[in-house]
């Protein structure tokens, strides 16, 4: 990536911003045009490499992150939807806007009112009352290491490395136009502020994204029984498929990620 193309990708240029040597070939990824929200795409929104990353290039560009502005995801199935920009960039100030709290009480309501009676089993022992936001976790290992682990594990898949412009995970969602779960939510922005909560609760950082999938790093699991079930009721109304296509029920789904270091979720 030049310099040329490294400005481009930021709304002021990217003054101050400098990338490492060895930077391995790749090129900007634009918004299709029938994807934007406007029509037209003012800008990149995000920088893809040609080749599958290691483990290593992503640890090496996360660490430069403070001076290159760019926050790196690993991208599975690189043709579609990054090949053909089905993408739709949105401004990360908009997150501010939203709130874990107040999208899980939202979806909560909204899908029991929809659930018949007998369905409401599945949210034991919570039912048709939401209960708000898990407490943090307790960190079990520095947030960093937790993520490099993980992209090195997610990199053997052979996934290209695509760099952002945002200065945490959460954010690179809603800036590089992120839709994998547009069958449960139409917009992006409002996952992006749960997010942003599971890094500030959690120490979860976003690694990769794919079609249909997110995987994060999580740094402060859930570790006893009560707390990963609170977790898993934040999970439904985030994620419903992990639920309702896995377990069944948040009581397996929560013996499923205690004490877990990563968290993955996929939309049908």
């Amino acid at each position: 990536m030049s310099a040329r193309e490294l400005g481009r990708l930021f709304a002021d240029g990217g003054r101050g911003h400098r990338l490492p040597a060895g930077l391995p070939p790749g090129e900007l990824v634009w918004p299709d045009p029938g994807y934007t929200r406007q029509g037209n795409a003012i800008r990149p929104a995000f920088w893809m490499s040609e080749e599958p990353a290691s483990g290593e290039d992503w640890r090496r560009m996360r660490e430069w992150q403070p001076h290159s502005g760019l926050w790196p995801v690993l991208l599975d199935e690189s043709a579609q939807p990054w090949g053909v920009g089905q993408i739709v960039p949105d401004d990360p100030r908009q997150i501010d806007h939203f709130t874990a709290e107040g999208f899980m009480a939202e979806v909560w309501e909204e899908w029991v009112a929809q659930m018949p009676p007998d369905a409401l089993e599945e949210l034991d022992p919570f039912g048709a009352i939401c209960p708000g936001p898990a407490p943090p976790g307790v960190l079990k290992a520095a947030p960093e290491a937790v993520a490099d682990w993980l992209a090195g594990e997610l990199a053997v898949k052979g996934m290209p490395l695509g760099l952002v412009a945002a200065s945490r995970g959460a954010d690179a969602l809603a800036v590089m136009g992120w839709q994998g779960a547009l069958h449960h939510n139409e917009w992006m922005v409002p996952l992006a502020a749960v997010v942003r909560s599971w890094e500030d609760r959690f120490g979860a950082r976003v690694v990769s994204v794919g079609f249909n999938t997110l995987d994060l790093s999580v740094a402060a699991p859930p570790v006893d029984p009560e707390h990963a079930l609170h977790v898993a009721a934040e999970h439904w109304t985030f994620c419903p498929d992990n639920i309702v296509q896995g377990p069944g029920d948040l009581q397996g789904y929560a013996e499923q990620i205690i004490g877990e270091h990563a968290w993955s979720f996929w939309w049908d």
